[in-house]
């Protein structure tokens, strides 16, 4: 199950992927197309052409594991962005799977603790 972790990254691999690829298929893909470790613990999301299907590849506790998710009627929705990248908050990874348009979704200004890697 799917868990948020205090300040736990999501990307989202912008162009359409192979729903086939596994484990070490999307985990190559993280390496070579995002330019990221996929054992970093973060969370990478991948969608296939028809917008239909979408996997979530992350690292917890010493392996690999993947979330799935098959729709049977209706799309997923993003704002497709420039570039094999783009950020994604956790908020907005819960929207696509629930099939709102991020497009539509209104946001208001909020607090936002800077968090300063070094």
């Amino acid at each position: 199950m799917l868990l948020p972790e205090f300040g736990v990254r999501v990307w989202l691999h912008v162009p359409p992927t192979d729903m086939h690829k596994s484990f070490d298929g999307l985990s190559a893909l993280v390496r070579q197309k995002l330019a990221e470790a996929p054992i970093s613990g973060q969370l990478f999301m991948f969608i296939n052409r028809r917008r239909t299907q979408l996997k979530v590849l992350y690292f917890e506790q010493g392996g690999y594991c993947l979330w799935s998710k098959r729709l049977e009627a209706g799309r997923f929705h993003f704002n497709a962005q420039d570039g094999d990248k783009q950020a994604l908050s956790w908020t907005d990874l819960k929207l696509i799977i629930e099939g709102i348009d991020l497009r539509s979704v209104r946001r208001f200004k909020r607090y936002r603790l800077c968090m300063r890697g070094g």
